[in-house]
């Protein structure tokens, strides 16, 4: 079974309409692109770079994205996407590859911290849209780099 190319596309804005949102810290709208009953593993950088902390439902989702709140600024790029049918109809999956920035001051040095990271994501359509059912994310690699100025 293939994926249609609209759906394809539906996908793909999914995934960036994500990265938007958290850039935006909209992390209401970041918990409402999953599902009701979805669940987010995140590593905790930089010691454990594997997905190991599970997060569940759009209360889970909102509360792992709020730690964001903190960052001065973050910017994510998607740099690839990979979308499959899967056996069930309303299933798909995806493996998104992608690079985030994090820019974070402390004691007046701004650092970027980039991360190259990797999802594995399955979708569930729901009614008429897909959405995020299950979201893994794996860094491959943190760089640490110095940063002049962000907009704040």
């Amino acid at each position: 079974m293939t994926l249609s190319v609209a759906d394809q596309l539906e996908l793909s804005g999914l995934v960036h309409r994500y990265a938007a949102h958290v850039d935006a810290q909209r992390f209401d709208e970041v918990a409402q692109l999953f599902t009701v009953d979805a669940e987010l593993v995140l590593p905790e950088p930089p010691d454990q770079l594997e997905p190991s902390v599970y997060h569940r439902g759009h209360d889970g989702v909102r509360a792992a994205m709020s730690g964001l709140a903190t960052v001065t600024r973050t910017h994510h790029g998607i740099l690839g996407e990979v979308y499959a049918a899967s056996s069930a109809a309303a299933v798909a999956t995806g493996e998104i590859t992608g690079v985030a920035h994090h820019w974070i001051e402390q004691r007046g040095t701004l650092t970027d911290y980039v991360w190259y990271l990797r999802y594995r994501d399955i979708y569930h359509r729901v009614e008429q849209d897909w959405r995020i059912a299950q979201r893994s994310l794996t860094i491959d690699a943190i760089e640490s780099l110095p940063a002049g100025r962000v907009r704040s």
